[in-house]
């Protein structure tokens, strides 16, 4: 069996964990609010009527890509162009080059910082690895001028994060949805959580806390990560009617398993 992810990459360890997925997307829920290519996200609607919604429809994209063979997994990635492409239709302009390779570079630098903060430091061929994964799934879309090394990624990440973030009206309405779809103490738990994995700039431009009260936490999770004391970071960060949602993102997605299963 052709996988666009090796069964023994280390993207997949990644998203095959529910609390390390979690980060990854509040990470990614504060750096979109910067964007300055945020108002695409508007366009449709979609983002601030059900942002949590919207998160698990773009999970489900990216386990599909993550963990199916390579012709399901070039599906997924072609269909999710030919989305793009239709809203691009709608509003009559193009999605910038450089909006594509923000997304790309936000799913490379929360994938690593995520599972550093969960579970340990990667080495420098596992950060290789998931650049290649990522900038392979570019490649496909038909994104230009993508890095072909970890270096040449963290080179570009931080121009990125340089020119191409600021504050605006769009980032106070996305809080205040984070907000309304949250309640007070989840939403107050996401900016702790984003404020763990976020860099620097993000954080300053957010006012983000640093998230040290969650270290204690953090560091109980890793001691007890195999028992039921430490699924608190996928039960406390969404509300109650996602927790199947949440508990459906550890380990292989079902389809898939049985399909590799019977490969």
């Amino acid at each position: 069996m052709d996988y666009f992810v090796a069964p023994t990459s280390i993207v997949r360890r990644i998203w095959g964990t529910a609390d390390t997925v979690m980060f990854i997307f509040a990470g990614a829920a504060a750096e979109f609010a910067l964007n300055k290519a945020v108002d695409w996200l508007y366009f449709t609607g979609r983002l601030p009527a059900d942002p949590l919604g919207r998160l698990f429809s773009t999970v489900d994209y990216a386990r599909r890509i993550v963990f199916a063979d390579r012709a399901g997994a070039e599906h997924a990635i072609d269909t999710i162009a030919a989305i793009h492409g239709a809203v691009e239709a709608r509003r009559g302009q193009a999605i910038p080059a450089w909006a594509y390779r923000d997304v790309l570079f936000m799913l490379i630098a929360y994938s690593i910082r995520a599972f550093e903060v969960l579970e340990r430091p990667l080495t420098p061929v596992e950060c290789e690895e998931i650049v290649d994964v990522f900038c392979r799934l570019g490649q496909r879309m038909g994104v230009p001028d993508l890095p072909d090394s970890y270096a040449a990624w963290r080179a570009a990440r931080a121009r990125h994060l340089a020119q191409d973030l600021a504050a605006s009206r769009y980032t106070t309405d996305l809080y205040l949805q984070y907000r309304k779809h949250l309640g007070g103490p989840r939403y107050q738990l996401l900016r702790a959580v984003q404020g763990l994995v976020a860099p620097p700039w993000v954080r300053s431009l957010l006012a983000l806390p640093g998230g040290g009260y969650l270290r204690p936490a953090i560091a109980l999770y890793r001691a007890t990560k195999h028992l039921a004391v430490s699924q608190w970071a996928k039960n406390a960060l969404l509300p109650a009617e996602y927790q199947a949602r949440i508990r459906a993102l550890d380990g292989v997605p079902a389809a898939l398993a049985q399909h590799a299963a019977r490969a």
